[in-house]
């Protein structure tokens, strides 16, 4: 076979968003499938999003079902996802009951009447859902079940119709079950619980002829039906972006001279500090600062909500308010319990294209973990690398803060043991000065160039954070117990 006869092989959006990334572009046209999971896991959820992504009244798609729920009560549930379309029932969608015919007439008279519909009405979509059920611990049926799936799999291909089979298969028949040996895709669903979180994933295990992404992907049932979120955190293919020279204010002119002249752009910055050192109020300045030079940006906060964050920045001479109405600030609120980081990513980068922001924060780093289902806090130093990563590389300048215990006998950088994951860090502290509890900012690293080794005592104003100047007349600043240098004491 020449170059010139090679078979192109179409992909059909999957009508489920992030599941085409995940499939290397689509699925196959005219492909034999098989989703398989657990009940509840979303299967036939996910096979109904196809269907009514693809069918039409020239190619319509046949649904049929062979044992479990009714399709009527199907679709009473299935109709409360918005991707459910009424107007495609019957003329683009059509529902087939099988179980009476099972009953009455066995697997071949099964596939007698799929044959007989399917060459009626020249479907584009096949479903068949869910046979496995019925010879669930009938192993004596485990063979014809078998022949029936081979057959059918041969029959739909043999008519160009892209069909899914339904089934309830555990992991432990991979090996011996010849019916995955016929799939041309197998797509595998899991519900995991963890403690009191419920987490669930896809995995890929086989899919001929393109490649797919590997490894699992989390995924969540909402209104709209299934979304799935690709591990490669959607930024498959996108070119990285070579660092520049732009340095991006922080807002703050002393602080700015102190960094060098600013964060340079591309940059993740972190601001780490005991609770009321300002590490919030530095990030809205931040945000602030770029939205005046006609920068948007976006905020994803765990702790408190979007009104009340434009709220509280409102106390500080900071208007987030109007930017919120006009499009130019996107603050997320992400909500707890079960989140996974691949939906943290997917929603920052929605937002990233809907406004065109270059900045965002993060606040904090400690609400962001504890958010997180269980199983993901285990892994969240890697999926934080990799989510940083894959944003700087793109132009996106990060702001992320970090609360820490405050200590008058050390210094640490982070208790998460995470700054190895940012370009700059600036630490905020408490110090004990003349019977007052005063703050300190210390530039702890910059990797873009250097940076002021000054120490200098900051304020928190109804205008926001002020620098005031360097303090010289005291030692062991960084320890939070000073003492007055030799060279502050008067000379006798």
């Amino acid at each position: 076979m020449t170059r010139q006869d090679k078979v192109i092989i179409q992909k059909l959006p999957t009508g489920v968003p992030g599941l085409d990334e995940i499939l290397g572009g689509g699925l196959p046209q005219f492909s034999f499938n098989i989703i398989a999971g657990a009940p509840g896991c979303g299967k036939t959820t996910l096979a109904h999003q196809f269907v009514f992504a693809n069918a039409t009244p020239e190619r319509p798609a046949l649904y049929f079902t062979v044992l479990g729920e009714p399709a009527l009560k199907m679709l009473r549930y299935q109709q409360q996802y918005t991707f459910f379309n009424v107007s495609k029932l019957n003329s683009s969608v059509r529902f087939i009951d099988l179980s009476e015919i099972l009953i009455h007439r066995g697997f071949a008279g099964i596939l007698d009447e799929i044959a007989k519909d399917v060459e009626a009405a020249s479907p584009s979509i096949v479903v068949v859902d869910s046979f496995r059920t019925v010879v669930r611990g009938a192993h004596d049926n485990e063979m014809e079940i078998q022949v029936f799936v081979q057959r059918l799999g041969l029959l739909l291909t043999a008519l160009e119709a892209t069909t899914f089979l339904i089934g309830e298969y555990a992991e432990s028949e991979l090996r011996d079950n010849p019916v995955f040996t016929v799939a041309d895709g197998l797509f595998w669903l899991y519900q995991i619980v963890e403690r009191n979180s419920i987490v669930r994933k896809l995995q890929i295990m086989k899919l001929r002829g393109q490649t797919s992404v590997p490894g699992m992907h989390t995924f969540r049932i909402t209104d709209a039906g299934v979304q799935a979120f690709s591990r490669t955190l959607g930024l498959t293919g996108r070119p990285r972006k070579m660092p520049g020279q732009k340095r991006l204010s922080i807002g703050i002119p002393q602080l700015d001279e102190m960094l060098g002249g600013g964060i340079p752009e591309g940059d993740s910055l972190l601001i780490a500090g005991s609770s009321g050192t300002g590490k919030s109020l530095l990030a809205a300045q931040f945000i602030a600062a770029g939205i005046r030079q006609g920068e948007p940006g976006i905020v994803a906060v765990f702790e408190e909500r979007p009104d009340e964050y434009a709220g509280r920045a409102s106390s500080f001479g900071l208007d987030l308010d109007t930017p919120l109405h006009d499009g130019s600030l996107q603050v997320i609120y992400l909500r707890p319990l079960d989140l996974s980081v691949d939906e943290t990513m997917q929603e920052i980068l929605d937002a990233i294209r809907k406004t065109g922001a270059r900045r965002l924060v993060i606040d904090s780093l400690a609400g962001f973990e504890m958010a997180l289902a269980p199983g993901f806090r285990t892994d969240f130093r890697e999926f934080l690398y990799w989510m940083i990563f894959a944003l700087t590389g793109i132009g996106i300048t990060i702001l992320s803060t970090l609360e820490m215990e405050e200590t008058f006998t050390e210094f640490p950088v982070s208790s998460y043991s995470i700054s190895f994951l940012t370009d700059d860090i600036i630490r905020l502290r408490y110090v004990e000065i003349e019977g007052q509890l005063r703050k300190i900012p210390t530039i702890i690293k910059m990797r873009g160039g250097a940076h002021s080794k000054d120490i200098r005592e900051y304020e928190i104003t109804s205008k926001g954070v002020i620098i005031g100047e360097r303090l010289t007349d005291y030692d062991h600043l960084i320890t939070g117990i000073p003492r007055r240098s030799d060279r502050s004491e008067p000379k006798e």
